[in-house]
């Protein structure tokens, strides 16, 4: 990331870096609610700012990044990644100017380039690669051939985030996007979900060894919606309804990605049983749909007119049912 690049994530959230957590998920909220797509349909203003906000909240939340961020800056997440040893080569990148590569692999290759020989595995320096969050080190100093093949490390796959609305990942989009020293146009096909990635052949880092480029991997992140989330493969959703219909079964209009069905609830229903709308779930990459799990919630009115209040003590008076009656028994 160029000096330029560098984001002030407490800035963004309207926050001072003294601030508690609990205030910076309020500032979050306070912005998310503003900015969400949903609330600012065809405005590309609002969605840029949105998964602004929502890149500086996945940071300062958590307290590890948080820490890195505090500590290193814009390079907080190459601290994280990986960088140099100054083992064997004796490899100082103390007084470096960051601020003249266009990202941190450019970095890298300079480096090698400087102190090391980048014609074959043997110059005696280390190479960092990481897997999750667990780092791993790897010294290819002295390597030799194996079974007859040279011995190569692994190509320099790289790994980004790639944050999408509900609507682009079930619809699918095309994002362009910037690796620092070349734009890329990348179809994400539809039925994308948190915890997908979508493979870029060729447009990884190069490898040092060989000068081969690994593969570009973006895992996705989907934004959060006001109305659907997921259970497993199903999308759920909750709908309210009032306590009259759950008594006497009702035809009420639920949203689904397609748009808005007409569901019939069953008289009797209770607060939290769920209905299925087969087929008005998520997409399957590949083929098909999911289902739609609709859960029911009975909402109690906070107010109601003199008319209301009259028919409900009229059904109290006469009611039979009793909720409790299984409770009598109970004891320690």
């Amino acid at each position: 990331m160029a000096s330029t690049d560098y984001k002030d994530y407490y800035a963004i959230l309207g926050v001072n870096k003294n601030a508690s957590a609990e205030e910076i998920k309020k500032a979050f909220r306070k912005l998310a609610v503003k900015y969400h797509p949903d609330r600012n349909p065809a405005n590309q203003q609002a969605e840029e700012k949105f998964k602004e906000i929502s890149e500086a909240y996945e940071v300062l939340s958590d307290q590890e990044k948080r820490q890195k961020y505090d500590q290193f800056g814009q390079y907080w997440q190459q601290a994280n990644q990986g960088g140099w040893t100054s083992g064997q080569s004796g490899v100082d990148v103390s007084g470096f100017n960051f601020s003249q590569y266009g990202n941190f692999d450019e970095f890298i290759n300079e480096l090698l380039g400087r102190f090391g020989s980048t014609s074959g595995p043997t110059g005696g320096y280390s190479y960092r690669t990481t897997t999750g969050r667990q780092t791993e080190y790897s010294d290819f100093s002295g390597f030799s051939d194996i079974g007859g093949f040279g011995a190569q490390p692994p190509a320099a796959d790289r790994i980004a985030t790639l944050h999408l609305t509900f609507s682009e990942a079930f619809k699918g989009v095309q994002k362009r996007l910037d690796l620092g020293n070349e734009v890329l146009d990348v179809r994400i096909p539809a039925g994308a979900k948190t915890g997908s990635r979508v493979r870029v052949r060729g447009k990884g880092s190069i490898n040092p060894y060989n000068q081969q480029r690994g593969d570009l991997y973006l895992k996705i992140e989907l934004i959060s919606h006001p109305f659907f989330q997921f259970e497993g493969e199903h999308l759920i959703c909750e709908v309210p309804i009032t306590p009259d219909e759950a008594i006497l079964g009702a035809s009420i209009e639920v949203p689904t990605p397609d748009g808005i069905v007409t569901v019939r609830v069953p008289p009797g229903i209770r607060s939290g049983q769920s209905l299925r709308l087969r087929g008005k779930g998520w997409v399957y990459p590949k083929d098909g749909r999911g289902d739609q799990l609709v859960k029911i919630v009975i909402d109690t009115p906070q107010s109601v007119t003199e008319t209301e209040r009259e028919l409900y003590q009229k059904i109290s008076t006469n009611r039979t049912y009793d909720p409790r009656s299984h409770l009598k028994t109970v004891s320690l």
